[in-house]
């Protein structure tokens, strides 16, 4: 079976998207490799690369195309699909070429969430209009439609009166790097690159509002004067992380807070953490605190749990969902319940370890090779 993947996060992004897009890919091409795969990217990147002899990427050809990446990536790229035979078409990240159902070619495409449509103030009025014709022109018509969550399935068929017998939810997975408990030595290597304290709070994610870092910090407020525990924050940021920098510095707290990747261009080097590093950075941590205000998924939840780390996440949106009865929830507009939370992990062993066994029990519904299975699956239903 040929399928091709628009594959432009794949290649060229660094959060979400980007990790799903390459752990679907590769998980594919390993446990499927009589299929060929086929990458459609607008732009060479030289951050991340693919090597398998079943993947094949494909970029633009035509001067025209090149010139105009984003329209062969949105509607020209249906002339390669073509000449390639290629039989299903899977658009990872909310869209799918203008003109593919005209082809023949089977088509899915991934819908990670609504943010869109539920949650507009978020983004430019003009990229309102641009991501909700996308949404709803993938949603209307794919063949099928693969949400990866119970709520983004239950909004789809709100918002856009989309039949729920066309999606299927799928869990994703995060990398399996992410499933070995790795030896004392590994780790403690790990810790002297980045100079990591001996314990630390653990927070991944952009640093942006609905990421809600400015709460936690506000939590590390309330249990100061109790542990000097500091927090790691792993992400970018912008405006939103000037305010909460704002706040540590009004409240004295910057030496409660690393921003490692502040500290990785002190030291000259780029603000990237390599792959294999994040297993040991997530094993090294005290516990993991992701209390988002909303998510379509939440990956570091994945990644944290399959690493044996506690976690702390929010009561709203799908993340009582993905953490499942190991994370411990809280209401993400409540700093003092989530300083309780912290409280309780780093002083009560005996709870911490029962929430990793719950935690360990509740990932195998996100196994790798179940994830890959499913969308095969997913896959035949349509060819």
């Amino acid at each position: 079976m040929k399928i091709g993947f628009d594959a432009k996060r794949a290649y060229h992004n660094t959060t979400g998207l980007g990790f799903f897009s390459r752990v679907l890919i590769k998980l594919l091409a390993t446990q499927f490799p009589d299929s060929e795969y086929y990458l459609f990217n607008p732009k060479p990147g030289k951050q991340f690369s693919f090597h398998s002899k079943n993947l094949h990427e494909v970029l633009p050809q035509q001067t025209l195309h090149r010139l105009f990446k984003s329209a062969w990536r949105s509607r020209w790229v249906v002339s390669d699909l073509k000449k390639l035979g290629i039989e299903l078409y899977h658009g990872l990240s909310h869209e799918i070429p203008v003109g593919l159902p005209a082809t023949g070619i089977a088509s899915v495409v991934s819908i990670h969430d609504m943010f869109p449509e539920t949650h507009p103030q978020d983004y430019k009025p003009l990229d309102v209009k641009i991501y909700r014709s996308k949404y709803r022109y993938a949603c209307t018509h794919a063949d099928r439609i693969m949400a990866i969550s119970e709520e983004t399935k239950n909004q789809i068929v709100d918002i856009y009166r989309i039949s729920p017998d066309k999606i299927d939810v799928i869990y994703q997975s995060c990398d399996p790097v992410f499933n070995t408990l790795l030896d004392e030595d590994v780790k403690e290597t790990v810790r002297k690159k980045y100079k990591l304290p001996q314990q630390f709070f653990l927070h991944v994610g952009t640093i942006i509002e609905r990421k809600n870092l400015l709460n936690i910090c506000k939590a590390l407020q309330i249990i100061r004067q109790e542990t000097n525990i500091p927090l790691v924050v792993i992400g970018k940021g912008g405006a939103f992380k000037d305010k909460v920098k704002e706040y540590l510095a009004a409240n004295n707290l910057q030496d409660r807070v690393i921003f490692l990747f502040d500290e990785l261009v002190k030291e000259g080097l780029p603000p990237f953490i390599n792959t294999e590093d994040f297993p040991a950075l997530y094993q090294l941590a005290t516990l993991m605190i992701y209390p988002s205000f909303y998510e379509g998924f939440g990956i570091p939840l994945i990644e944290a749990m399959s690493s044996g780390v506690p976690v702390i996440t929010s009561t709203t949106s799908c993340l009582p969902e993905i953490g499942g009865p190991g994370a411990l929830l809280v209401d993400p507009d409540q700093p003092a319940e989530m300083a309780e939370g912290l409280r309780k992990i780093y002083s009560n062993k005996e709870f911490a370890n029962q929430m990793r066994q719950k935690s360990f029990e509740h990932i195998k519904t996100f196994a790798p090779e179940k994830f890959a299975s499913n969308v095969m699956d997913m896959y035949l239903k349509i060819l």
